[in-house]
């Protein structure tokens, strides 16, 4: 299980959010069979949506962050709920890219430049879509960059996933913290400067630094109240009805003309990989 905590500082002038996400990189790498690149990409991707879910203000809404850039990764989503929660896919999970220089993994390379976009459901005849370049491929600054071109909101975002010589994610997590109107100067100095010095970030949570500590690195010289905690995990939806009515939404002449060349239909969940199958009886 994974988490959030939350808190504001005293003055109001920025809300922070940190998230520890190693167990849901873990479930996102047992279910993709993701290579190490991929699992940064996804995993760096996952992590945020959850923060950017946990600000949705219904119980009902969702969230869906995806990046279509030209790399080799191809197209990376996630999509989270109110609680947090979050599922994902990669279109190309065995993308591996050599280690940078700095012995980095290349999510960047992976990804590639083009277009992000973050899509809103809540409730309205059609969802809420904003659009942004890519403009690192790092997802930590697209975001970045997203929430402050597109919704003129300051944010600082920093994100990581450490995976270990075993494949298995070690660390991962997320810093998210969004100044709020008439934000004081002298805070956001301090903000800026508090979140440059956290490096390492899913070093630090794999050698158990914990969501609170981390917070106060955050808020270091800077009065705050936490007020909220979440659990989170990854979570899918995906049952055989929402697949049927998948299925069934072919149209009555394409099934029959499908089932004149085969028993059945099989249909996989791309966020799970769960398989389900339907026979002809479907259409009687």
């Amino acid at each position: 299980m994974s988490r959030i905590i939350r808190a504001m500082t005293r003055d109001g002038s920025a809300v922070a959010m940190i998230t520890d996400t190693t167990g849901i990189v873990n479930k996102a790498i047992e279910f993709h069979k993701t290579s190490p690149t991929a699992t940064a990409a996804l995993g760096r991707t996952l992590t945020a949506a959850s923060l950017m879910g946990s600000r949705l203000k219904n119980k009902d809404d969702s969230l869906t962050l995806s990046f279509k850039g030209d790399g080799p990764a191809g197209l990376i989503m996630a999509v989270s709920d109110y609680y947090g929660n979050v599922k994902g896919y990669i279109e190309n999970p065995a993308v591996d890219l050599p280690l940078k220089p700095n012995g980095k993994l290349d999510v960047a390379g992976a990804v590639g430049g083009g277009f992000m976009s973050v899509v809103r459901d809540v409730g309205l005849k059609e969802p809420m879509t904003g659009i942004s370049e890519i403009v690192s491929g790092e997802i930590a600054e697209d975001v970045a960059s997203y929430y402050v071109n597109s919704e003129q909101t300051p944010t600082l975002l920093s994100l990581g996933v450490l995976v270990g010589r075993d494949l298995k994610c070690a660390g991962a997590g997320g810093v998210f913290v969004q100044l709020l109107p008439h934000a004081d100067e002298e805070i956001i100095g301090k903000l800026e400067q508090n979140v440059v010095k956290i490096t390492g970030l899913s070093s630090l949570i794999a050698s158990g630094c914990t969501c609170e500590q981390l917070m106060g690195y955050v808020l270091d010289g800077i009065e705050y109240d936490l007020f909220d905690e979440i659990e989170t995990d990854y979570v899918c939806d995906c049952s055989r009805e929402r697949m049927l009515r998948a299925v069934k939404s072919l149209g009555a002449e394409e099934l029959k003309k499908i089932f004149s060349e085969q028993d059945s239909i099989e249909i996989c969940c791309r966020f799970c990989n769960k398989k389900f199958s339907f026979g002809k009886e479907i259409t009687e």
